[in-house]
């Protein structure tokens, strides 16, 4: 049985909910809402991302699959994937992308100085994820893929 914080509620100790909140403010994401606000969404979100769940229904299925201990993650509750597909789609994306950005602006100047091992670059190295969603080629044909002719 555990007796300490899970790594996932640790890690959400250091996301400032605060400057969350702010712009959820100034985009008005949380007006009529009901069950799925901002925050729960973002931390859902960034659940799927930790442990690279591969779709919304692969994050849901996970979440009800942890019911219990979702109170001591920092969860308020679990959705169902068209509640949280529902949500992406509705909400401005400019929430998710500001509070990104402020992110990024409070962690840079912590590692400005930190040497990467083996590379020797005088200009900023920035990672940034490319997970893909896999397409159907039934329904996009017009994409090139792997598959495509």
């Amino acid at each position: 049985m555990n007796s300490g914080k899970y790594v996932f509620a640790q890690l959400l100790q250091y996301i400032n909910r605060y400057e969350f909140d702010k712009f959820v403010s100034t985009y008005d994401g949380d007006f009529r809402t009901r069950d799925l606000n901002c925050w729960n969404q973002f931390i859902q979100l960034f659940f799927g991302q930790l442990t690279s769940r591969n779709s919304l229904r692969d994050i849901c299925t996970c979440l009800k699959a942890h019911r219990n201990k979702l109170y001591h993650l920092g969860i308020k509750q679990s959705v169902n994937q068209s509640s949280l597909s529902r949500a992406n789609e509705r909400r401005d994306y400019r929430i998710f992308a500001d509070f990104g950005n402020y992110l990024i602006q409070e962690v840079r100047p912590r590692y400005a100085s930190e040497p990467i091992a083996g590379v020797d670059i005088n200009n900023e190295v920035f990672a940034l994820n490319s997970t893909t969603i896999s397409l159907s080629i039934k329904l996009f044909s017009w994409a090139p893929g792997k598959y495509s002719r």
